[in-house]
């Protein structure tokens, strides 16, 4: 018997650059690996679509139910998985098993406004479709507001909920307990690419190296705390920071280096091809993160520590949120006490001066614990059951 046909549906994949993203980009790979056909639906991307052995990825995503809902009439897919609970509304119309990927930020405050009525897709409309298209873009709060409530509908009608951390798990069943007996805490898997990173003895290197990666247009994530902490230190210690990504804040954030007078001493490269990203991850000494909690944002669970680790680097986290479960402590990283400016300060003193050591090899012990094949195999049994 031949294996079901699986759609994942992914309004985040690559080559954009982020956690959903890398996660999406994980599990497909996995899933094709294991014999499984795959096709992702995702958005169009300018630059071309990523390409997966085994995988056809399909840029025809709208991020509007009223121009996807054509997708999942699709005869041959058996089964779907969508890596964005905004589309949970796949399982209320689909008579196929749908498993729901959630990672915390797209069901705490949801980014795909959905429910928009797209009304250029009506009749002689489509010849104002630009007009109508930035009337639409006035009510992106009501519309992400409408999908939120709606999740209360729709995650509860998903065969199986995942979640990328026993923290995320927890709080979707305080936001929504019609998801209670529905989810597993199925975390996340490593990218091998990154366990193919040669490790590098850099336990004396002058300037210590410290790297952050992240998109820059998130406060929560705290890199003008980190520079304003680098600030403090710059007298006493030699070290050089990079920040990898791109983001609103990104010049905002290169002026305060500049004001803090770090200028030569960090660098903000942007987004980075995957190869080069590695790179510098695998040069760097410390991996810095210090993300913070907010009602509708947190790090679901940091996929970036491990594949700081992957590669032998230790993590500077936040003991909060999923972080908790990325980073082990003297083991793969370390916490700051809080997510304020002097606690970050107080922990880059601590790494930088020398107190705290680690074990480049330990690192990549702990990433290697978390496969893309352990997370694809709870879903198995739904993809493979069949819906009278």
């Amino acid at each position: 018997m031949s294996l079901p046909h699986i759609g994942i549906v992914s309004p985040e994949f690559p080559p954009d650059i982020g956690g959903v993203e890398n996660y999406a980009f994980g599990y497909a790979t996995a899933l094709a690996a294991m014999g499984y056909p795959v096709t992702v639906f995702t958005r169009e991307h300018a630059n071309g679509e990523a390409s997966i052995p085994g995988v056809q990825v399909r840029p025809e995503l709208k991020l509007r139910r009223a121009l996807d809902r054509q997708l999942i009439d699709d005869p041959t897919i058996d089964a779907w998985h969508t890596m964005n609970a905004t589309y949970a509304w796949i399982a209320e119309e689909s008579n196929k098993p749908v498993v729901v990927s959630v990672h915390g930020n797209d069901f705490l405050g949801p980014y795909c406004p959905v429910l928009s009525p797209a009304l250029y897709r009506l009749g002689p409309l489509w010849r104002w479709e630009r007009p109508l298209r930035r009337l639409e873009k006035l009510f992106d709060g009501y519309w992400k507001n409408s999908t939120a409530a709606k999740l209360q509908t729709w995650l509860p009608q998903a065969d199986l909920i995942l979640t990328n951390s026993l923290y995320t798990e927890k709080v979707l069943l305080e936001r929504i307990p019609g998801c209670k007996g529905k989810t597993i805490a199925a975390l996340v898997g490593v990218d091998p690419f990154f366990l193919e990173a040669p490790i590098n003895n850099l336990a004396q290197q002058d300037p210590v190296r410290l790297l952050s990666i992240t998109r820059l247009a998130e406060p929560r994530k705290n890199i003008h705390k980190v520079l304003r902490a680098l600030a403090a230190l710059q007298v006493d210690y030699n070290f050089h920071y990079t920040v990898i990504g791109d983001g609103y804040a990104k010049t905002e954030l290169e002026a305060l280096a500049q004001t803090l007078g770090l200028a030569g001493r960090v660098d903000f490269t942007g987004s980075l091809p995957r190869q080069a990203l590695r790179q510098k991850l695998a040069a760097s000494n410390l991996f810095v993160l210090t993300s913070s909690v907010l009602p509708t944002s947190h790090e679901g669970f940091g996929l970036v520590y491990l594949e700081a680790a992957a590669c032998g680097v230790p993590s500077l986290a936040v003991e909060q949120a999923g972080a908790a479960e990325a980073v082990k402590p003297g083991v793969s990283g370390f916490f700051a006490a809080t997510a304020d400016t002097i606690a970050i300060t107080e922990a880059l003193r601590a790494f930088i001066s020398g107190k705290q050591e680690f074990e480049r090899i330990q690192c990549r012990q702990f990433a290697e614990q978390f496969t893309w094949t352990s997370v694809v195999e709870k879903a198995l049994p739904i993809y493979n059951q069949t819906r009278i």
